[in-house]
């Protein structure tokens, strides 16, 4: 019987996605006879192609790499760009926050000065109390003597009570017109019965010119007793 040979020939190259298989059938008298083929070339491959494909992907994706840390910088420079704006923005309200407040704090202490400067200048005005006293002889005498304390003329109440109940029993418009006095022109008036020339010559400032003026015919009267006899009190009789 004849004997029949066959060889096969297998070729693929995996990480390219191609194969090619081609079978061959040798009779025994030498002569080749192909019978079928899948392919009608054959594919050539070597370990430098392999080589050449691997280095191209590990280069895209170094490629990959270098573009994703590109932009993760480019994010993280933004938003440390913003993080800075932010914080410069707030350190500028915060001096102008401050700026305004010490502003305020010497605008207060202007008017503080203003004020304390203005209470020390301001001239200190004092409240004068206007006493009143009752229209009598009672309120008379006591006003006289307010009067006479501040002009420094001597005189007590009792002294100006003695006196003037005897020479006109506390009538102010009393007037004596049978004396020396009254010949000769000048007759005494008034509470403590004083002739014009001596009420005119002792009059006290700031009572009336009036000298049937209770107020001002007592005080004149103590004033002229005081100069001639020391005071109103040591007056017991015409004087």
């Amino acid at each position: 019987m004849p004997k029949n040979t066959h060889k096969i020939a297998i070729a693929g190259v995996a990480t390219l996605g191609a194969a090619a298989i081609a079978f061959t059938v040798v009779p025994a008298d030498g002569q080749t006879t192909t019978t079928d083929s899948l392919s009608s070339s054959r594919v050539a491959y070597s370990s430098g192609q392999v080589r050449d494909v691997k280095a191209s992907v590990t280069d895209q994706l170094a490629v990959s790499s270098l573009k994703v840390e590109a932009i993760e910088a480019k994010k993280k420079a933004a938003a440390d760009a913003v993080a800075a704006k932010k914080k410069a923005a707030a350190t500028a309200a915060a001096k102008k926050k401050a700026a305004a407040a010490a502003k305020k704090a010497a605008a207060a202490r202007k008017a503080k000065a203003a004020a304390a400067s203005r209470s020390v200048n301001r001239p200190v005005v004092k409240q004068v109390v206007v006493k009143s006293y009752p229209n009598n002889l009672d309120g008379w005498i006591r006003e006289s003597l307010a009067i006479m304390k501040k002009k420094g003329i001597p005189g007590s109440y009792h002294g100006l009570h003695k006196n003037i109940i005897r020479e006109s029993s506390g009538n102010p418009k009393a007037i004596n017109d049978w004396d020396i006095n009254a010949i000769n022109g000048i007759p005494s008036k008034g509470l403590l019965q004083v002739i014009p020339p001596t009420f005119k010559a002792y009059h006290v400032p700031g009572t009336s010119w009036n000298i049937y003026d209770p107020i001002a015919n007592i005080t004149a009267a103590a004033n002229y007793a005081a100069d001639r006899y020391g005071t109103i009190d040591n007056v017991n009789s015409a004087y």
